[in-house]
């Protein structure tokens, strides 16, 4: 979503002509119910990360790693946040080009408590601050889930120069390109003039007035917006994006020393349990959220995102009862965390019976990518980032394009020049959504090995095998998070 409306000079004047003659337009007004609801969601996303993400990927490690994860994920909030206020949010949500936006809004520049921010209904707006900040919670848990990759192994030092590197240069380009556009506003604005507009002279102006607005609003988006892919939370631009990160930087710094050999198992499912429970929760704003009104859109955006979920946690606990003869908290868990992932694409778009069959899918493939595969290539990927973020990803990506037919009970997709839901067709709406994937993959996948090689050369990757033997929390941080 964006916020640019790409009005010529000449078009606002016809168009506040033809609206003041017709009494059919009014300026886009800011609902103070969509804004409460902005303002909580945006909270329960950066609860998402801190502490959920954090005591999560936290009990996950070794105890005299602990403090390590909780420090590597806290800085990434702090300094993302610090970032995306100075110019993420321009690079992400301002015209420029298909791949990245420009400066304009660099500092906040012109976002005042009066700008606006348009939604997914034509005259509806929210505060454009509120958006601000409910992106930023965005752009803050994405790299904070590259971490878990590689756990235990990384200095800090390159942690605290990766990601505001990553971030910069992976994260807000792959935003822009999946999710700015124009906004509805300018498009429904003509397109309303025209059919109220009387005959003759004022008719034929309307039309010409709307075909102006069609091609900008047509022009104006992001690469994988305008190959019409749709990624209603974050399916590739969070957690496709991350994980492939994630994999490539467990590839490139290697396996912890012992990893095979030594037991590494986590120090406290307990913490991990409540960390994750939080990520449910806060998952709610990440997903019913990102409808960005308090209607019936982000209603069914929360019933997904709750049958979903839990559908993949039975899936991932009865799957794995069955293959190794026990469930185990940490599978339940595991396939908690899938179903939020691969229901994060499809939360507005799919039915609820169709979150359901997403969730059950994405348990036994998420399990079957951090068992099966990822022993046969033998990679250390600490905390699984790849095989359920990015593999849960792309499953929730693919699946969005089927799931969205109304058929099978999904809401379509919504066609702004014509003012109502598309056809669906299904080859060339998953055509669509293997854009979105693919472009992540790549952009990400080789983006990040360029940055990882640039880190490594400044500051080097890894902690010597004598650190990481003794724990990053006393030899990086002179602390220890349990002192008994």
């Amino acid at each position: 979503m964006t916020f640019k409306r790409p009005y010529s000079a000449g078009l606002v004047a016809l168009a506040v002509g033809l609206f003041a003659a017709t009494a059919a337009y009014a300026e886009p007004t800011v609902n103070k119910g969509d804004n409460a609801w902005m303002l909580t969601s945006t909270v329960l996303v950066l609860l998402m990360t801190i502490p959920g993400l954090a005591l999560f990927y936290g009990g996950l490690v070794r105890s005299k790693n602990m403090l390590s994860v909780l420090m590597q994920v806290f800085y990434t909030v702090c300094i993302v946040t610090i970032l995306w206020a100075l110019y993420g949010y321009s690079l992400a949500f301002t015209g420029g080009s298909d791949f990245i936006g420009g400066f304009s809004k660099a500092f906040l520049m012109g976002v005042t408590p009066d700008s606006k921010a348009a939604t997914f209904s034509a005259d509806v707006n929210i505060t454009e601050l509120v958006y601000v900040c409910f992106q930023m919670t965005f752009a803050a848990i994405t790299p904070a889930l590259i971490v878990g990759a590689f756990a235990e192994r990384m200095k800090f030092a390159a942690v605290a120069l990766f990601i505001p590197l990553w971030v910069t240069l992976i994260y807000f380009p792959i935003a822009h390109m999946v999710w700015y556009w124009a906004g509805p506003d300018a498009i429904s604005a003509a397109l309303k003039a025209v059919e109220t507009a009387a005959d003759g002279a004022a008719k034929t102006a309307a039309q010409a007035a709307f075909e102006t607005a069609k091609t900008d609003f047509l022009a104006d988006g992001g690469w994988v917006f305008k190959k019409g892919a749709i990624d209603f939370a974050g399916g590739t631009v969070v957690h496709i994006n991350a994980g492939i990160a994630g994999l490539v930087g467990a590839l490139l710094i290697g396996k912890r020393t012992g990893y095979g050999k030594d037991l590494m198992a986590p120090h406290s499912l307990t913490m991990s349990m409540i960390g994750a429970s939080l990520l449910w929760v806060g998952w709610f704003g990440f997903n019913a959220g990102s409808n960005l009104e308090a209607n019936g859109g982000a209603a069914l955006a929360m019933t997904n995102s709750f049958v979903a979920t839990a559908a993949a946690a039975l899936s991932w606990m009865f799957a794995e009862w069955i293959t190794k003869g026990h469930p185990s908290v940490l599978g339940a868990i595991s396939g908690a965390v899938a179903g939020l992932v691969a229901v994060t694409p499809a939360a507005g778009y799919s039915g609820p019976m169709g979150a359901i069959v997403l969730g059950l899918v994405v348990g036994v493939v998420c399990l079957f990518f951090v068992t099966v595969i990822k022993n046969a290539l033998g990679y250390d990927d600490s905390l699984d980032v790849f095989g359920v973020h990015c593999i849960g990803g792309i499953v929730g990506a693919l699946g969005t394009g089927i799931l969205v037919n109304p058929a099978l009970g999904g809401t379509g997709v919504m066609d702004y020049t014509i003012g109502k839901v598309q056809d669906y067709v299904f080859a060339d709406q998953m055509i669509s959504q293997c854009w979105g994937v693919a472009t992540t993959l790549v952009w990400s996948g080789v983006g990040s090995a360029i940055l990882y090689k640039v880190v490594d050369v400044i500051v080097g990757l890894r902690a010597s095998v004598e650190v990481e033997r003794e724990g990053l929390d006393i030899t990086e941080h002179t602390e220890r998070a349990y002192n008994m």
